[in-house]
């Protein structure tokens, strides 16, 4: 008898449920299914959606479950994505309320998946049995306008550290004495070690701009009283001068030749400068001298009070005769070799035809600025990598190989490796500006936009020139988009030099950040940089399809094909142009 009661609960049991779950289904045609965005897009290199779910009234039975299995199915695959599970127990007033509930998906994007469906079916369930619904489309994807964005690269270069503007050296000549009240210039000055040095000077025929001669005299009276002595004695070595030119046969270079006599009279600079450095005498001496200069009066009658002094007579004898001295600083040009010499040299030396000590470092990495071939530029830089441990040579010499990337770009990968193994080097020597800069561009000729990212706003961080500033926000834009960075994005791109690719990019940053009027003018901008841009016409046509712009859809992407026919295939599978599909006027223009 207990068997029995048993067999028929089981049978009841069975026939409840072989009763709901067809209800279930039935009901399930009612569902709500609604998926954001739709289409689908990706973002980040990656595909994120988010899916709410309302179950009809009374659908949920029970001691039942409903299952939402979601699949993104593409070309002959399908991907399955987490389950939604709706238990009949976590919705007590599922009779008189819808159960709601809302889940986000995410799968990481391939190219493959560009064209696909979410698709979902139902799974009604009690106990061990189950009922499962016919397949249904939710949604489509991907929108992959994201895709679009151009990588950007900037070579930059650090300072060379050569001066080839003309250089003023000045030369001083140590002071020609003279006796007191006299100015004749003295045999025994002209044969000492100054005198030698002079005339030295003279006979190597520097290019010379000026000779400045100062002529002094002491404060004592026998001096002070001849006014013209100062200048006398200036002019003495001016003649000497002369005459040395007129025997070194300097012909006409000496009318070039600017000389500036200076007398000095009545001045006590030269006399504190000279009892400063004396020893002499103490420190409360000197102040009994600085007193009286400081306190005023005629030249005359400070001169009279210092007499007064007890060490007056030591200080005449040990001071005042390099007082009565005249002083020569000559103005010279610095000798140079010319932009052509150092050119023809530096091609010698990575030849190996000259020594490599023929050029400086400095006349080396110059030498890499005269050239427009970026191979000579890179053998250049090689050759002065190895005149010591100096950051710059191996920055640039990672600049050109960037340079050469942006010229090759089937040689991205190996010149980018390139780049980066001079550039840690680089790095180790000096965490400088141009170093982070190249290595944000080195990044992105590998493929490592978070990693080109971090560099440019190192980079930034530090002092740079305009124009390398400008060049890493580029960089840093382009970076900023793969990375979802949209806002950001717009910022860096504004901050970039206003090249056609940076300006394309400004576009589609905002375009993904649905700025969509400005997108127009950027990517305008852009073809006017480049009138074969063809992507910056595409990305326009884009911009003018989510502002409901039909006629411009269509003049923008006819602009687009006429540059890249392979864009036509592009735009008829682009679910950015759904709506346009069956258009004429958009089919026209892609024919």
């Amino acid at each position: 008898m207990r068997k029995l009661v048993y067999s028929l609960l089981i049978l009841a049991s069975l026939s409840i449920a072989g009763c709901t779950l067809p209800q279930m289904i039935k009901k399930a045609k009612e569902q709500q299914l609604t998926v954001t965005p739709n289409p689908l897009e990706v973002h980040k290199d990656t595909v994120a959606f988010d899916m709410a779910a309302n179950l009809p009234v009374k659908m949920l039975k029970k001691g039942t479950t409903y299952t939402v299995n979601p699949f993104y199915k593409y070309n002959e695959q399908e991907l399955a994505l987490t389950p939604v599970v709706l238990k009949a127990e976590d919705y007590p007033n599922a009779k008189t309320e819808q159960p709601k509930v809302s889940k986000s998906f995410s799968f990481p994007y391939q190219p493959a998946m560009k064209s696909g469906l979410v698709e979902i079916e139902g799974v009604a369930a009690k106990g061990t049995k189950s009922k499962t619904t016919p397949r249904m489309q939710v949604a489509t994807g991907i929108i992959t306008t994201s895709k679009l964005v151009k990588p950007v690269y900037h070579a930059a270069y650090a300072a060379h550290g050569y001066n080839n503007q003309e250089e003023i050296i000045p030369v001083v000549i140590p002071d020609f004495n003279f006796e007191q009240g006299r100015s004749e210039l003295r045999k025994s000055e002209l044969k000492a070690e100054k005198g030698k040095q002079l005339d030295a000077f003279i006979a190597s025929k520097n290019v010379t701009k000026t000779v400045t001669i100062t002529g002094t005299h002491s404060p004592e009276g026998a001096e002070r009283i001849n006014k013209k002595l100062s200048e006398e004695r200036a002019q003495a070595i001016e003649k000497f001068y002369r005459a040395q030119m007129k025997k070194y046969d300097y012909k006409g270079k000496a009318d070039s030749i600017q000389f500036i006599l200076k007398p000095v009279v009545e001045d006590w600079s030269e006399f504190k400068n000279a009892l400063a450095s004396y020893e002499g005498i103490s420190s409360e001496e000197k102040s009994a001298y600085l007193n009286i200069l400081n306190n005023g009066g005629s030249f005359e009658d400070q001169e009279k009070q210092l007499k007064k002094l007890a060490s007056y007579k030591k200080v005449f004898k040990d001071v005042y005769p390099g007082l009565r001295a005249a002083k020569t600083e000559i103005l010279t040009i610095k000798d140079k070799k010319t932009d052509a010499e150092i050119s023809v040299l530096a091609k010698q030396i990575t030849q190996g035809t000259m020594k490599a000590d023929t050029l400086s470092f400095e006349e080396m990495m110059y030498a890499a600025t005269l050239t427009p071939s970026l191979d000579e530029k890179a053998a250049i830089y090689e050759a002065a990598t190895k005149k010591g441990t100096n950051w710059n040579a191996h920055n640039n010499l990672a600049a050109v190989y960037i340079a050469q990337a942006i010229e090759n770009p089937s040689r991205a990968s190996e010149l980018g490796n390139k780049a980066k193994a001079q550039l840690d080097i680089a790095a180790k020597i000096n965490d400088a500006g141009e170093v982070h800069a190249n290595l944000a561009s080195t990044h992105m000729l590998l493929g490592n936009a978070y990693a080109a990212y971090n560099h440019a706003v190192k980079a930034l961080g530090k002092r740079l020139a305009t124009d390398d500033s400008r060049g890493v926000n580029g960089v840093k834009g382009a970076a900023e988009i793969v990375k979802a960075q949209y806002a950001q994005a717009v910022s860096s791109t504004s901050s970039a030099t206003a090249s056609a690719d940076n300006l394309f990019n400004k576009g589609l940053a905002q375009i993904l950040n649905k700025d969509y009027q400005n997108a127009v003018t950027s990517l305008n901008e852009a073809t006017a940089k480049n009138g074969n841009l063809a992507i910056a016409y595409y990305a326009a046509a884009v911009a003018h399809a989510r502002l409901g712009n039909a006629d411009n859809v269509v003049s923008s992407l006819a602009s687009a094909v006429k540059v890249d026919p392979a864009l036509k295939a592009a735009a008829l599978s682009d679910l950015e142009f759904s709506k346009y599909f069956a258009n004429e006027a958009f089919r026209n223009a892609l024919k």
